[in-house]
């Protein structure tokens, strides 16, 4: 079959939704081509291999480039990004489609690629459809409306693109979500339940490695610390490096940063602190398996609800790849602190007057590896089994789901 994938990012994108997307692929027989609103990094339209995906081809015509709201203007920029850029966009996606013939669709709306997607698919209804005749699946990952995006953007326009997002939803074939509790928001909104959870997962080798090795005590100090991908919360970041510092009073402690951007000018920064830039997948994962622990941040308060509610981050289950117990910050009404509540692998903080000595205890605990090992084996099983998640989401492009 020939599948097309259309969404915001390009194949090769660093971001938790791109690797989701790449891992779901994983093994997959048929023709996989992409389209996205961002170019690719390296270039390279044709066919991609990455991390033995191969892409026939990427479509990527029309890119916003500097008209992408970011900082100046950028009330008059989404204005233009709307009326001006999204109908050349759609333009260009349905040349893709044209092109590629698709049997399916998989859409991944998210941020501006919601405005071409939407006017392509849903305003070309009813006379689009694929050439099997199956329609599209629809993988929402996160809401619109996360990130002061609304502050930029503008709040009337947001409005407008939640709504598409959720027609997206809605009209599609077969549809999932990224947690229950979004899965239960969009059940709410439409009436229609996710066809499943899709989100990051863990590979089989990973759980095997769970299972079967059993990880050594930890040797003396520095307790390791490990954060993988973009700081986005820096508030929150402060205010645990602060403990953090606290803590290193009494319990020697390193924190190692994996991902593209550069914080050695921020002032949370600490001379304790490396970094490692963005690694490939494996080498993250032989990376992580050096360290004592992982750290999952999300918003302490809850200014940001349809962040923190419905989103729920990729690094929370490549930590557990790597057998190492989390950290997990956030409101007590984050999906991931709900996940946390359910599954004993770490430690949890849920406002900002965390005990010190109980966060020194618990870091300085040369077994606890071992101590949250099978309750880290029990959450995977259940709730990050990749092949399960492939099994479905492949059976939704085939037309064999269960709905």
């Amino acid at each position: 079959m020939n599948l097309l994938v259309s969404t915001e990012f390009p194949p090769d994108a660093a971001g938790g939704g791109a690797a989701v997307v790449r891992q779901m692929l994983r093994g997959f027989t048929g023709k996989v081509y992409w389209w996205s609103v961002r170019k690719s990094e390296n270039g390279n339209r044709e066919t991609e291999i990455l991390g033995g995906l191969e892409i026939e081809r990427h479509f990527c015509g029309c890119p916003p480039g500097k008209l992408m709201p970011s900082r100046k203007l950028t009330r008059l920029k989404a204005w233009m990004m709307e009326h001006l850029w999204s109908p050349l966009a759609a333009r260009d996606l349905r040349r893709a489609i044209e092109q590629v013939k698709p049997d399916c669709i998989w859409v991944v709306p998210h941020d501006w690629s919601i405005l071409p997607i939407h006017q392509a698919l849903v305003g070309s209804m009813p006379n689009w459809k694929c050439g099997s005749g199956r329609g599209f699946h629809t993988s929402i990952h996160d809401y619109v409306d996360v990130h002061n995006f609304a502050q930029r953007a503008g709040m009337s326009r947001i409005t407008r693109m939640a709504r598409m997002q959720t027609e997206l939803y809605a009209l599609a074939t077969t549809r999932d979500a990224i947690c229950s509790p979004m899965a239960c928001d969009l059940a709410h909104i439409t009436g229609l339940y996710s066809t499943l959870i899709c989100r990051k997962g863990i590979e089989p080798e990973d759980i095997n490695f769970l299972e079967n090795s059993f990880p050594p005590s930890r040797f003396g100090p520095p307790v390791r610390l490990a954060y993988a991908g973009s700081v986005l919360l820096h508030e929150e970041f402060a205010f645990l490096v602060d403990l953090l510092d606290k803590v290193r009073i009494d319990c020697p402690l390193e924190l190692h940063l994996f991902g593209a951007h550069d914080y050695s000018q921020r002032g949370w920064f600490r001379p304790w602190m490396f970094q490692h830039g963005n690694l490939s997948e494996e080498d993250l994962k032989k990376a992580l398996r050096s360290m004592d622990w992982g750290i999952s941040l999300m918003s302490l308060e809850d200014k940001d609800p349809s962040y923190n509610h419905f989103s729920f981050p990729a690094k929370f289950c490549t930590y557990f790849s790597a057998g190492l117990p989390v950290i997990t910050a956030g409101h007590p009404h984050c999906s991931v602190i709900k996940m946390a509540d359910h599954y004993e692998v770490g430690i949890e903080i849920t406002d900002r007057n965390f005990p010190v000595s109980d966060f020194s205890t618990a870091l300085s605990n040369p077994q606890a590896k071992r101590k949250y090992r099978p309750e880290i084996i029990r959450c995977a099983r259940e709730q990050f089994d990749v092949e399960k998640m492939r099994r479905k989401l492949w059976s939704c492009f085939n037309g064999e789901a269960h709905l």
